[in-house]
């Protein structure tokens, strides 16, 4: 098939974009970096449609971000990806009928369920999905998340796809963040006190994607993508530490991340997911049951690099 991939560069469209070639897909970038074989400013609306004007597509894949580095830390960091989720995804969806695609798979996250306790169920796809926030700032949030899927599943004519992903770890991910902060005891962690996050390899989330592309059973619907043992966000980044020999990172009361009010939300939150229809519909499985295994694999191939 052809693709248009919006977010081609970035960590998870590197992935994807070698997952899909792999498939034997034809894809093109689209985005405004001169790697893109489409340049287009993905907010601006009349350059996208002038971009891909003449051009045909199978397939549109939104996997385009805002999330580098520490920029979950505070709300505000998440402002970026909140508008590439909303006004992104119509100026998208306009390139998507324009280009004749049938397709359009987008990119979504766990906390679109909403942040907070969850209890230890695994939350399936059937649980309303983007709940009215608690507050201004999360409502920003969950309610691009919400708006995104609205405008992939509504859209006449088209068949919208979301994967919602848990916590991104693995090659490309976990040493350009987590363990650079870990060995510049720059992380601290909160006490987990049973609660736990989903997590998924970045490698597993990009197979997905893939499938999704060419999965009849897919239109129309969303799936869970991530690994089989929610781990507290603590415990992983403990893990991480053991997996690279890195220090242990520090241990703190939860309200001292106060000053850092998104990255204390996510740690008070308690939300595990499951991960059995993507296993039936889209025939993928993670290649760890646990972010334990995985970081203890990548650790082992990162020492024979």
């Amino acid at each position: 098939m052809k693709v248009l991939l919006a977010g081609a560069s970035g960590v998870l469209g590197r992935k994807t974009a070698r997952e899909l070639v792999a498939a034997g897909h034809e894809v093109s970038g689209l985005g405004r970096g001169a790697e893109n074989a489409v340049r287009a400013d993905l907010l601006d609306a009349e350059a996208v449609l002038r971009a891909v004007d003449g051009l045909a597509f199978d397939v549109v894949v939104h996997v385009a971000t805002a999330l580098q580095g520490r920029s979950m830390m505070r709300h505000r960091d998440m402002s970026a990806t909140n508008v590439l989720r909303t006004e992104g995804t119509a100026n998208l969806l306009a390139a998507t009928r324009l280009t004749g695609a049938r397709r359009l798979v987008v990119e979504s996250m766990m906390f679109g369920y909403g942040y907070g306790d969850h209890g230890d169920e695994k939350l399936a796809e059937d649980r309303t999905f983007g709940p009215r926030g608690a507050n201004p700032w999360l409502e920003r949030h969950v309610g691009a998340m919400r708006a995104k899927e609205e405008l992939a599943f509504t859209a006449d004519g088209i068949e919208g796809v979301s994967l919602r992903f848990g916590m991104f770890y693995g090659a490309g991910v976990t040493g350009t963040t987590v363990l650079p902060m870990l060995r510049r005891r720059a992380l601290p962690v909160v006490p987990d006190h049973g609660r736990a996050l989903s997590w998924v390899d970045a490698d597993d989330a990009a197979r997905a994607v893939t499938l999704a592309v060419t999965s009849e059973q897919a239109a129309g619907r969303a799936y869970n993508i991530v690994d089989d043992t929610p781990v507290g966000f603590g415990s992983h980044v403990r893990s991480v530490a053991a997996a690279f020999g890195a220090p242990a990172p520090l241990t703190v009361p939860l309200w001292l991340l106060r000053p850092a009010p998104l990255a204390h939300t996510i740690m008070a939150t308690n939300l595990r997911l499951a991960n059995d229809r993507a296993r039936r519909e889209l025939n993928w499985a993670p290649t760890h049951a646990d972010c334990a295994d995985g970081l203890r694999e990548l650790a082992r191939e990162s020492a024979h690099v």
